[in-house]
């Protein structure tokens, strides 16, 4: 509402809906495809990071996760580094007596 945009792909936009229209895609299944569209294009900008997403989206991060979910996007969770231990295992030590 406070942003002013010139719109220049208004007029693209048009030209797709009416192409779309005349196709005979319904309401509910383009709007679901606009949807996964913008969300993949902001996920690949900020590298697949969900709470980045989120925030660029203007939503909530589990609102993305949910959305994701709801129109069936995998997005693969990058593991760079070696995973830890679960907290517990592995961190007790042996009590040693002195003598």
């Amino acid at each position: 509402m406070g942003r002013k945009h010139a719109y220049a792909t208004k007029a693209q936009l048009e030209t797709l809906v009416l192409r779309m229209y005349r196709t005979g895609i319904v309401y509910s299944e383009a709007l679901d495809e606009f949807r996964k569209q913008f969300i993949l294009v902001v996920l690949r900008g900020v590298n697949c990071n969900k709470s980045k997403a989120a925030r660029a989206l203007g939503m909530h991060r589990s609102t993305l996760v949910r959305t994701l979910r709801e129109l069936n996007i995998d997005i693969p969770t990058p593991r760079n580094a070696a995973r830890r231990r679960p907290y517990g295992i592995g961190t007790q030590r042996k009590k040693t007596i002195a003598g």
